[in-house]
């Protein structure tokens, strides 16, 4: 990788992910790019922006081929309580903005990422320790498009040689940049709500698990699996990645133990509940950890110590 593009770049994951590869590739290397500006972000001031639809062809061509890109990291996409809200906007930009994304990778023969996520999953499908490969029959449209994004993702690598990769991400938990519109957004707000007023009304019930993942975790598994030997890669687009599984009630715990008197209440969204209990309680990473040595740092515990010492209010 030595010119990289990012889509999406403002949102929960290209903000740590972009200052993280400027640091590693150098500012100028790593082209960010979103709709609209976000001033207060720092990777506006710490290296190229480019303002940038993605269902715009043209403009994406235009933006790549202007600084030489060899590498796109496609983030842009409504996430999944948003989708369900807008499910035709959703199918659009999801899907629209993915195939103009690999269309100008395989025009310029570019190395390729897209993160799936544990939504390409269904009720039907296992719920504990969910496999590499489990049946899918999501009944969101956000899963659908993650389910036709792997599947389109496959082809352009077996049909054009798209060397395309991508992981099915968990709950991503960040101290930097808030989620847009996710099922496991609460996970983030918990922390803000704790230390700003010491209680939070959970959405979720109390008793629901879902697998969640410490930002610095997933940016370094995004890094680590677009450096690994593409030959050691078989399952390429979809592969599961987890760092820890837990309930709003074992977190609202876990912060408890270093703000005592904070308190949980609840008061369940009927959509996102629907949602949360469509996807796994837990998924098994062996695959990633097998092909590309996938390994996460944080649990929940250590994870809760750094959100609460980093968070800025």
């Amino acid at each position: 990788m030595k010119n990289i593009l990012v889509t999406g770049a403002t949102g929960q994951i290209g903000t740590e992910l972009i200052m993280k590869l400027r640091h590693i590739y150098g500012n100028d290397h790593i082209v960010a790019s979103n709709i609209r500006e976000h001033k207060e972000n720092p990777i506006m001031q710490s290296g190229p922006f480019e303002l940038m639809d993605v269902r715009d062809a043209s403009r994406f061509f235009e933006v790549a081929t202007k600084y030489n890109v060899d590498t796109i990291i496609h983030l842009a996409a409504f996430l999944s309580a948003t989708a369900e809200k807008k499910p035709l906007l959703a199918w659009d930009l999801n899907m629209g903005g993915l195939i103009n994304a690999l269309e100008v990778a395989k025009e310029l023969e570019c190395q390729f990422f897209t993160p799936s996520s544990i939504g390409a999953f269904g009720p039907s499908t296992q719920k504990n320790k969910t496999p590499q490969d489990a049946l899918q029959r999501p009944n969101t449209m956000y899963g659908i498009n993650k389910v036709a994004g792997e599947l389109l993702c496959d082809y352009y690598f077996t049909k054009y040689g798209v060397d395309t990769r991508g992981m099915r991400f968990p709950g991503l938990i960040s101290y930097m940049a808030l989620p847009g519109g996710g099922t496991t957004d609460y996970a983030v707000h918990i922390f803000y709500e704790a230390l700003k007023t010491g209680k939070f009304t959970s959405y979720l019930r109390k008793d629901t698990f879902m697998d969640m993942m410490y930002m610095p975790d997933a940016i370094n598994s995004i890094i680590k699996l677009m450096e690994a030997n593409p030959d050691k890669l078989h399952h390429r687009n979809a592969y599961n990645v987890s760092a820890m599984s837990f309930s709003p009630e074992m977190i609202a715990a876990e912060i408890k133990k270093h703000i005592p008197t904070f308190k949980m209440s609840y008061k369940i969204d009927p959509v996102r509940q629907k949602i949360a209990d469509s996807w796994p309680n837990s998924i098994d990473s062996t695959a990633a950890i097998q092909e590309w040595h996938f390994r996460a740092v944080y649990d929940l515990k250590t994870m809760t110590a750094d959100m609460l010492k980093r968070i800025k209010l």
